[in-house]
């Protein structure tokens, strides 16, 4: 599938059954009343999002996360699509990731803090933080949060995706270490979290899809996949980034490589708080883009 022209500032005012297997979960039964649920994830790629420096190219980047929203949300417009996430009277808190060898992109920032001021939201309704979110003025009378972070493998709960992002929503993080950060959910219920997520957005360019030790950091284990993974439920869009490293070690190693910990928070952010959906075989994966590699 070829991109669509790149989208500029003027034309947008214009105009998990094998993840659930690897946890030991088996196959569970759907949630009362579930039964024919189902979500959506969008996974899109494009070879020159990276220069071969790996610069990224913020303007490609941006045409990604646009079409990737609009074909989330079945609009052929971006703009209605971003339309349908966000109003104008919203105050935004976007939740990046700062860790510092694998953070947000600046260029991503920049991206979602572009369009959501071409929606009308006012600067000083709008803020991008990690570590400070707690005090951040913004976050604190927020309506509504983006969830942006790369997604890489994580030593406290396996793989560091969207549902972990949000543990710097409360005081002393380490209190959701124990087994595997299975209760990471909970915290998507407190009230300065619950219901305002509207996007979550895992960066695909370069996930880390191996690693050991509470700061693994190993670039023979940095794959440039140079992908957005994209959707409206965390649960889903996490299931789908565990599932894609976990493909990429198979293929990488030749075989089932272990991690530390399994990534036990999807399934219970599901089965226990009904947050999303986990089971691979109920969410429908929309592949966009460059498609050699894609694995999923």
């Amino acid at each position: 599938m070829k991109y669509r022209r790149t989208v500029t500032r003027r034309d947008f005012l214009r105009g998990t059954t094998g993840l659930i297997m690897t946890l030991g979960f088996g196959a569970s039964l759907p949630r009362k009343g579930a039964a024919e649920e189902r979500a959506k994830v969008v996974v899109i790629r494009n070879q020159k999002v990276l220069n071969p420096e790996g610069k990224v190219d913020g303007t490609i980047l941006q045409s990604m996360l646009d079409e990737a929203v609009a074909r989330l949300l079945g609009e052929k417009d971006p703009l209605k699509a971003w339309q349908r996430l966000f109003k104008k009277s919203d105050v935004v808190g976007v939740k990046s990731n700062t860790w510092r060898f694998l953070p947000t992109p600046e260029e991503m920032e920049q991206v979602l803090r572009r369009r959501l001021l071409d929606l009308g939201i006012p600067e000083n309704a709008l803020s991008i933080d990690d570590r400070g979110v707690l005090n951040n003025p913004v976050f604190l009378k927020s309506t509504a949060l983006i969830n942006v972070r790369p997604v890489r493998t994580h030593h406290w709960s396996g793989v560091g995706t969207c549902l972990k992002n949000y543990i710097m929503f409360v005081p002393t993080p380490s209190a959701y270490h124990g087994n595997a950060c299975s209760e990471l959910g909970k915290i998507w219920t407190l009230p300065q979290v619950k219901g305002k997520t509207r996007l979550n957005i895992l960066v695909a360019l370069t996930p880390q899809f191996y690693g050991r030790g509470p700061n693994s950091m190993d670039r023979r284990y940095l794959w440039p996949y140079q992908g957005l993974i994209v959707g409206t439920d965390p649960v889903s869009v996490d299931a789908v980034g565990a599932e894609l490293l976990r493909l990429k070690r198979t293929a990488f190693f030749g075989e089932e490589r272990e991690l530390d910990v399994q990534p036990l928070h999807i399934s219970v952010a599901d089965k226990k708080y009904g947050l999303g959906i986990s089971d691979l075989s109920r969410i429908e994966v929309v592949k966009l883009g460059w498609q050699e590699g894609a694995l999923l």
